[in-house]
């Protein structure tokens, strides 16, 4: 049996799994594994795993224009479950150049990727360099222009290490908002406050904004953008277009 042919017999029984059980196969199945937590409800994911393996390792991308409660609230998930959180900062030249060239809301003109670029995917590539998979908190419901048909394991080509190959698991692939909040619920799990004010997809404090009645989660992240467009390159392959 090829490789290939082995992964896609596991992406289709693990399909079909509850979130827990993709969550106890990744990390039953991976040494060098890492949590990505954003400081929204992927806390889900680090109580998940807290179950199963509460050694696990955790990460958060600062880009330094969080909400004071994202950060206030990553504090909060630290101390409750007793885990180290790998807090990832930008390289301070790179940003200091961006901003010197460009001022402090050049995104609202020529979009988020430069900005986000240089915040978030260059912290993330050196990341992902010291693992062998990493899990999300993306799910298919988040955004019909991007997400909709994200499986629960990849193999993410974009972070690899040249050569070799990483894991990319989703486990929440396949629930909804509602479910996710279900289980946060249930399990008294701690949730940014940021939620109680109108605010579902948590990003960057200058990016995001709360949604009204009958809005997509997705619609307070990069509102002035096109709506196929709102991938900050964590998820690259989810706007990649068919050859």
């Amino acid at each position: 049996m090829t490789d290939t042919i082995a992964s896609v017999d596991i992406e289709k029984t693990l399909s079909g799994q509850s979130p827990h059980r993709i969550m106890r196969y990744a990390l039953e199945n991976f040494d060098r594994i890492a949590i990505s937590f954003s400081g929204a409800e992927d806390v889900a994911l680090v109580d998940m795993a807290s179950r199963i393996r509460p050694d696990v390792s955790v990460f958060c991308l600062d880009t330094g224009r969080l909400h004071p409660e994202t950060y206030q609230f990553i504090e909060t998930v630290r101390k409750h479950y007793g885990i180290d959180i790998d807090i990832l900062s930008p390289n301070a030249e790179a940003v200091r150049q961006l901003v010197r060239e460009k001022g402090l809301f050049s995104f609202y003109e020529d979009t988020h990727k430069e900005c986000c670029g240089i915040r978030k995917i260059e912290p993330l590539r050196k990341k992902l360099l010291e693992v062998d998979a990493w899990i999300t908190g993306q799910r298919k419901d988040q955004s019909p222009g991007t997400r909709a048909e994200i499986p629960v394991i990849q193999d993410d080509k974009a972070f690899a290490r040249e050569g070799e190959s990483l894991t990319k698991f989703n486990p929440l692939a396949n629930w909804s908002s509602e479910e996710v909040w279900n289980y946060i619920r249930a399990y008294e799990v701690p949730y940014n406050p940021l939620h109680d004010r109108g605010f579902i997809s948590i990003g960057c404090e200058p990016c995001t904004k709360p949604v009204g009645p009958g809005q997509h989660e997705r619609e307070g992240r990069w509102w002035w953008e096109e709506a196929t467009k709102k991938e900050c390159g964590l998820h690259a392959s989810n706007i990649e277009q068919p050859s």
